[in-house]
This record gives structure tokens, sequence and C-alpha cells, in this order.
């Protein structure tokens, strides 16, 4: 398509997944809107943890990409109230992974990479963190928030093309227990964290055990100050 699927719906709270609200103008997205924000200029990728005016403002939020157990590029910092997350883009303003180099990716790697697309939106709002699949294949999402309590099962969630969850709850966070002897075989835990891969599961109902094993996968660390 011509410009990608509007990325934002406001969601009843007691649905955990929905599908967007394509028939909303006003919540529509597309590049040319974009790039008509102060800090972007056409053609280019606008990083917007650098720009002057993001300095004096609180981050959010900051992403890390991964490959497998690769950390590929530095951490993007968020300042603005979402950011978009894609491959690669003509026009734009996010987090391109598109841009960040490294020798020698298997195969596994490029294909998964070229799976990503338009990639995801993530929005902070009042209730929690969203994420937006505005990629043409799955994405799947684990946080705290979304487990289970006292479930000592690893919790995925698989979300497909064009729907949105909240990854990420500050009311569920702040009655969450956060205790020490929790075992999470694939790292430490962080109860303010969040792990999307793209295109390929992780846990016990997959090959891959742990995100690790994913070709492409992003960590939301989220910030404290909210």
């Amino acid at each position: 398509p011509e410009s990608p699927p509007p990325p934002y719906s406001r969601l009843s709270p007691n649905d955990e997944q929905k599908p967007l609200d394509l028939s909303d103008s006003t919540l529509s997205y597309t590049e040319t809107e974009a790039t008509n924000s102060p800090n972007v200029t056409p053609g280019d990728f606008s990083d917007a943890s650098t720009s002057p005016d993001a300095v004096k403002r609180s981050h959010w939020c900051n992403v890390a990409y991964w490959e497998h157990r690769t950390r590929v590029g530095r951490l993007y910092t968020v300042y603005e109230q979402s950011v978009s997350i894609f491959y690669d883009l003509p026009q734009g303003n996010g987090f391109c992974l598109g841009q960040l180099n490294l020798d020698n990716r298997s195969e596994t790697v490029r294909r998964t990479r070229s799976k990503i697309g338009y990639g995801i939106l993530l929005s902070k709002e009042p209730d929690g963190v969203w994420a937006y699949n505005r990629s043409e294949h799955p994405i799947f999402v684990n946080s705290p928030t979304l487990d289970i309590p006292n479930c000592r099962t690893l919790i995925v969630r698989k979300v497909m093309p064009g729907y949105s969850i909240k990854v990420f709850d500050y009311e569920r966070s702040c009655l969450l227990q956060h205790t020490a002897d929790l075992d999470y075989a694939d790292g430490p835990y962080d109860p303010n964290s969040v792990r999307i891969s793209f295109a390929k599961g992780w846990g016990p109902c997959y090959s891959r055990q742990f995100i690790t094993s994913c070709p492409c996968w992003l960590e939301i660390l989220l910030s404290n100050n909210r």
C-alpha cells in the first residue's frame, strides 16, 4: 500500500487485543504526516533522541535491538509519546532497524529482517504502554504485566498484523510483587521491561525456548519516570 495502516485506536480497557479501527480517519497516520514534524527532513530518518528539543524532555523508555544474543546498534531513547520502529521506509520518523549494520548476518536473520516491514508503533498512554503491529507478520510479546500471577511458565502473547496489545500495564505493575526467586534462564528479571520478537515466537510452545534464540527482537526498557 502507499501508506501504512493506522497504528492507533482507543480500545476498551477490558480487551487485551483488538483490531485497529481503520474507519476513524482522525487517527490515521501516513509517512507524509510524519515528515511534516519539525524534526524531520523528507528523505531522512530523524533520530528523536538527539534533537535539541528532545534533550530538554525526559525520556520514558529506551529501545534495544537484538539479533539472537547480539545487540545491534546503540540504545534508542524515546521522548515522544509514541515511536515507530520499522525496517526500511523511504520517508519517516522513528527507529529504522534497516540502517543498523552487522557483519556476517546469518540467512535466518536476513529473512526475518525482511519481514519487519512497517514494524510496530509503541505508544505511551495513561493506562500503560501499547504496541500496534503494523507489519504483515505476527509479533510475539512478553512482559511482567502480561504474565499470569504466581505462574512460573513463561507467557508469550502472539499479536497478529493489524492488532494492538497493552504490553505494559502501569497499575498492574505497581500491584505485582517483584519476587526475587523468579528463575529466568535466558537472563536477569527486569520488572520494567518488555520483549518483542518479530515473526518468530519463543517459549514452551516453540522450538526456541528463549528469546535469545529469536533472529530479530526488541527490548523495551521503561523509565521509572512515569
